[in-house]
């Protein structure tokens, strides 16, 4: 969604970098790009207008730092802005003393409420809590059986009106909410979540109905499911729901789609309610906790280096991992265990999102289009080897690779790539593990050697021959070592 502000940012703070201090009206030619770019993401313009005045206070008043560039100021400052504009920090859910916490979900019809109860559903569940959804929608044609279906797939029970009333669409959704939080403290479900209906467009009918629901039910959070493509209009439907319900925060869903991004750099500072999950896809676990300062990172290009670290962490098992990396740097890597690495970073989500995560992605690799065709094409050929050929790569000949591509669907030039490639990268990474295992080996006997003495042979010594190694390897060994860490020594 923000593919195009990110690119805007990336060429403006490529020009700071080539400029030391700025002066006052650099600061201002800068700020208008800035400016220019937030606009053209369909950004409030009065939010606009109040983030750079933000900035510009910053860069050119008291607040400039002698241990930082003009540049270094700037881009502080936006990434500092930016998170504020979005949140500041990331909700906190707290819940109720007495069971259950109730949350009401709002919105207009085709924003996604009821897949979006069900993501809420899902995610409290994995918090060690025991939610109930409830089919407060009793209009839509349907409402209530989505709602079944989508809970029946996590696992979460769903309360409402008698199938025959649901189907002649004559339920009271009042007293279905009532009845569901007396059923949620019978069955000792500490969590209710209540899809109410919406309509095409506000009217006084439906704000009437699902303030009754609010009255009856006492929220302890209120929630309006907003589509980030709706841009402007998201703030005016989002001011418009606070004025009858007293939101508690906005949840924002489609961010993985095309649009601009407006809404979601403006909802917070105009609404004053803070953004609180976002819904990334069409799967029920396309659903986090809005992060502001992980999305400013990312707009500006910096990655998200922390919910990388987390999406890793739901589909790695600790022990399965450090035994591959092991045998990565031991050079007994198999295809096997390449075939299960791009199993779990298919898990993880779309590759082009998880480009978008790491730093210091060029934007012409961030650019390139990754999709499971060209995974799927990896995955064939490697099933359509034996499993000795996966376990030793070295055996496959001209004919074995005819065989290969004939059982994949590719062609043979395509096999000799993908085991090209593979045997590059397994040597580069063996390599990489000796060069670590000398330096682990090299701190030990310093440790273990006494003071005076000869320590190196008689006559002239050959300098040993370094191994290729990574960018950033030395370095970071060299910093373990100023802190008096050891590395890990390889078994």
């Amino acid at each position: 969604m923000f593919e195009s502000l990110t690119d805007r940012f990336d060429g403006i703070f490529k020009r700071l970098r080539s400029k030391g201090q700025l002066t006052e009206a650099e600061v201002d030619e800068v700020l208008r790009e800035i400016r220019l770019a937030l606009l053209e993401a369909d950004v409030n313009v009065g939010v606009v207008r109040r983030l750079q005045g933000r900035i510009r206070e910053r860069c050119v008043g008291l607040e400039v730092s002698q241990a930082l560039t003009g540049a270094q100021q700037v881009i502080k400052a936006v990434n500092e802005e930016l998170t504020e504009t979005l949140g500041g920090e990331t909700i906190r859910i707290t819940y109720a003393s007495k069971p259950p916490t109730v949350v009401l979900m709002a919105g207009l019809q085709g924003s996604g409420k009821t897949t979006n109860s069900a993501k809420l559903a899902r995610w409290f569940k994995a918090q060690g809590r025991n939610p109930l959804l409830v089919g407060a929608d009793l209009q839509r044609p349907a409402a209530v059986e989505q709602l079944r279906t989508l809970a029946a797939r996590v696992g979460v029970p769903v309360y409402s009106a008698p199938d025959d009333v649901v189907a002649g669409g004559l339920g009271d959704p009042v007293e279905v909410a009532n009845g569901a939080v007396a059923e949620a403290r019978r069955l000792g479900r500490d969590v209710v979540i209540v899809d109410t209906a919406g309509r095409l467009a506000i009217d006084a009918e439906m704000m009437e109905q699902v303030r009754r629901i609010s009255d009856a039910v006492q929220p302890d959070y209120t929630f309006l499911v907003v589509d980030a493509m709706l841009g402007q209009d998201a703030v005016n439907v989002a001011e418009s729901f606070h004025a009858t319900l007293e939101l508690d925060g906005v949840i924002l869903t489609k961010l993985d789609g095309d649009a601009r991004g407006g809404a979601a750099l403006s909802v917070k500072e105009v609404v004053g309610r803070p953004i609180a999950f976002a819904s990334t896809g069409e799967k029920l676990e396309d659903f986090e906790l809005f992060h502001p300062d992980r999305l400013a990172g990312r707009i500006l290009g910096m990655g998200d280096v922390l919910t990388l670290i987390e999406k890793a962490e739901e589909v790695y098992e600790a022990e399965q991992a450090e035994q591959a990396a092991q045998r990565l740097l031991e050079g007994t890597f198999t295809l096997d265990d390449f075939l299960d690495q791009m199993q779990a970073i298919k898990k993880m989500g779309p590759l082009s999102n998880i480009m978008a995560m790491m730093p210091g992605i060029p934007k012409e690799v961030r650019d390139v289009e990754i999709g499971d065709k060209e995974i799927g094409r990896v995955e064939a050929i490697i099933r359509s080897m034996t499993a000795a050929e996966r376990t030793q790569p070295d055996i496959i000949d001209t004919s074995r690779r005819t065989r290969i591509a004939a059982g994949s669907g590719t062609n043979p030039t395509e096999v000799a790539q993908l085991l090209s490639q593979f045997k590059e990268m397994r040597k580069m990474m063996q390599q990489m593990g000796a060069g670590t295992i000398r330096k682990v080996k090299r701190k030990n006997a310093k440790k273990k050697g006494k003071g005076g003495g000869r320590t190196t042979p008689k006559g002239s010594v050959a300098p040993p021959k370094k191994p290729y190694q990574l960018p950033g390897l030395d370095p970071l060994a060299a910093q373990l070592d100023k802190l008096g860490l050891d590395l890990p020594e390889l078994k």
